[in-house]
């Protein structure tokens, strides 16, 4: 009773003198005035002098809400495309008050001038270069297409003007659809203008001569974060950056029938080697790697600190609202022996419930209703304060893992990615594992929140909606909570005698050196309970005339003649791993006969796992094959749909059909 009555305290104190601790709200639902249907995605902005503003888009319904507001005088400006915009002044907001408001939009049309209509519901208009005008208003703008009047490029820019003098930007990225913009607002299909959200960048892996580099070396983890970051962008309307869409997170992300692992090793590896989809001169390499799956009950203890971002820029439903959702799921799945605490991070880091068992799941649930956002984001302080709750509560037989949740904005503190990774290179040998979890848009820190789980031993995801929250915490609570392997490497070796290029498909940003695949020092990636990793190659055949990654002769030397040894293998794969506690790397070798089938009688998995891929390549532009886009990736995955128990093949036949007509 005194442990509960000290949280308690702690727990006042540090609600009463934070800078979120303020109870007054502003609630509010935005409708068109015309038919008085709900509009979602308004961007509603509040602003109180003297004072930083605050934005939140309306959820489906129109609603929107903002919290932990001072007292003052406000004003609020909701914009939409193809609206008139509103602007309210003079809302009084007093201390511990819940203030609602309603708004009504009206729409409003712009008379676009120097626009070549290529497309209007669905239908092509003009092939050439005519200059057209037109009177395009709100419910035009969901049914038309426009390019710029030079459509021959394959990437088109340019500023155009409109009847109120306002500007019409128009970028593209195909010829037959491009997208444009209205007073930097997006219309219809192109990237949405978030420039601080941030994306490593990404160059696509090329063909490479098995002659001169038979090896292929890469770390192997699962992270998913990269198709729901996806899937949020083309539900939106939106086509992703390319440096947004990772292949290997997006094949990933499904679950696949792959064999389970027999005998002493909790892996099973699997390959096939058929035809190429996309290119019929070329063959493909499926390889699938099982892991074991342990179920929760027979689980080791968790030892858990949930790291919360409640800075300003989580005020909203889909960041620290969808936050407490997701949370919610998780403590329903604690165990007596499990303990939770949960540090939080603003202007300054703080703990808001000691480390506390899981049978108290009131307890910790009351504590994270109460977190509010505000203030500026000292994640630096955040971690390090999370890793000393961690250390001081280690289970040493246990599961010592860190949950951050965040957008990734780091401002405050060890605010660079360099120092974020070394602090948490020196902890994670202390089997304290860091989990990230990326929510909201507008800053999204994609690439902080990647490297940092990367070198803290965890896995990323990005949660979009309550139903991945559950998919995350409740339906694959095992996989993202129990690692079974550290330092995953994988090295394929390449036979010359029949294949002569090769060119791995994702996993851009895991390479390593061939040597680094026997160095045990060398940090890797980690798989949890019965996660299952997918790698294709694309193959050029050694008996193909195809010539690529030309270079001169060399002066000095002579090309190394290659001896084929007496084997009809396609591949080697080498698969390398440590126990979690364990020290030193265990090997796994599967050889690939040269047994090739054509691709209509390759596995279900097989053929599904391709259609992502290639749709992953499409969206970034990376897909070298002439004849093949969306239409034949979506015939290829409503063939393949298999065991869709949780219907996420059939959401991806959606997006695919959705990003085709954008």
């Amino acid at each position: 009773m005194r442990r509960l009555q000290t949280h308690g305290l702690l727990l006042l104190t540090f609600l009463l003198f934070s800078s979120y601790s303020i109870a007054s709200i502003l609630q509010g639902t935005v409708r068109d005035r015309e038919t008085g249907e709900s509009l979602p995605f308004v961007n509603i902005t509040l602003h109180l002098k003297n004072q930083t503003p605050q934005t939140t888009p309306t959820d489906f319904d129109g609603n929107f809400q903002f919290s932990n507001l001072k007292p003052g005088e406000y004003s609020i400006k909701a914009s939409f495309v193809g609206f008139q915009p509103i602007q309210v002044t003079g809302i009084l907001i007093k201390l511990n008050e819940t203030k609602i408001i309603k708004l009504t939009m009206t729409t409003s049309s712009i008379q676009m001038n120097e626009v070549v209509i290529s497309r209007y519901r669905n239908k092509l208009i003009d092939k050439g270069n005519t200059v057209v005008k037109r009177t395009v208003t709100s419910e035009d703008f969901q049914n038309m297409a426009v390019r710029s009047a030079s459509n021959t490029a394959k990437n088109t820019a340019g500023v155009y003007s409109s009847d109120d003098g306002s500007n019409l930007n128009i970028r593209g990225s195909r010829a037959d659809a491009t997208y444009h913009y209205i007073d930097g607002m997006k219309v219809l299909g192109s990237n949405p203008p978030n420039p601080n959200e941030n994306y490593a960048p990404i160059q696509d892996h090329t063909f490479v001569k098995v002659s001169q580099e038979p090896l292929s070396t890469f770390s192997v983890d699962v992270d998913k974060a990269s198709y729901t970051n996806v899937r949020r962008y083309l539900s939106q309307g939106y086509l992703p950056p390319q440096d947004a869409v990772r292949i290997e997170e997006m094949v990933n992300y499904f679950k696949y029938d792959y064999p389970q692992p027999k005998g002493e090793h909790p892996f099973s590896i699997s390959t096939e080697y058929t035809d190429c989809p996309w290119d019929s001169n070329h063959k493909l390499v499926h390889i699938a790697i099982q892991g074991q799956e342990i179920e929760m009950e027979s689980a080791p203890p968790n030892n858990l600190v949930f790291l919360l971002d409640v800075s300003g820029s989580m005020n909203s439903q889909n960041k620290l609202g969808l936050v407490k959702v997701g949370l919610h799921l998780l403590i329903d799945q604690m165990r007596p022996e499990d303990h939770v605490a949960i540090v939080v991070y603003a202007g300054a880091a703080g703990v808001v419930l000691p480390s506390t068992s899981g049978k108290h799941k009131d307890l910790i649930k009351d504590a994270l209703n109460q977190l509010q956002a505000g203030g500026s984001t000292a994640g630096g302080a955040g971690i390090e304060l999370a890793y000393q709750i961690a250390e001081q509560n280690l289970i040493k037989n246990g599961n010592n893992r860190i949950i951050l949740a965040s957008d990734g904005d780091f401002n405050v503190g060890i605010s660079s990615t360099d120092q974020l990774i070394k602090f948490i290179e020196t902890k994670r040998d202390k089997d304290i594992f860091l989990t990230t979890l990326g929510f909201g848009h507008g800053n999204l820190n994609d690439a902080n929140m990647e490297q940092l789980a990367n070198k803290g031993n965890g896995n990323y995801n990005y949660i979009d909606n309550a139903l991945e929250a559950r998919k995350v915490f409740v339906t694959e609570l095992g996989a993202n909570l129990i690692t079974i392997a550290k330092d995953v490497k994988v090295q394929v070796e390449f036979n010359p005698s029949i294949v002569k290029g090769y060119k791995l498909i994702g996993y851009v940003n895991r390479k390593l050196s061939n040597e680094d695949f026997n160095d045990d020092k060398k940090d890797a990636g980690e798989i949890g309970s019965g996660h299952s990793v997918t790698m294709m190659y694309e193959i050029i055949p050694a008996n193909s005339d195809e010539e690529f990654g030309l270079i001169d002769d060399l002066k000095y030397q002579s090309e190394k003649e290659v001896v084929f040894a007496n084997t009809d293998e396609v591949l080697t794969v080498k698969f390398r791993y440590k126990k979690p506690k364990g020290t030193e790397s265990i090997l796994i070798t599967h050889a690939m006969e040269n047994q090739s089938v054509p691709f209509e009688h390759a596995s279900t998995n097989c053929q599904f796992s391709s259609s992502v891929a290639s749709f992953g390549m499409l969206l970034r532009g990376a897909l070298e094959g002439e004849n093949y886009g969306y239409k034949e990736v979506l015939k290829l995955a409503q063939a393949n749909t298999g065991n869709d128990e949780d219907g996420s093949r059939k959401e991806f036949i959606n997006l695919v059909a959705l990003a085709s007509s954008y």
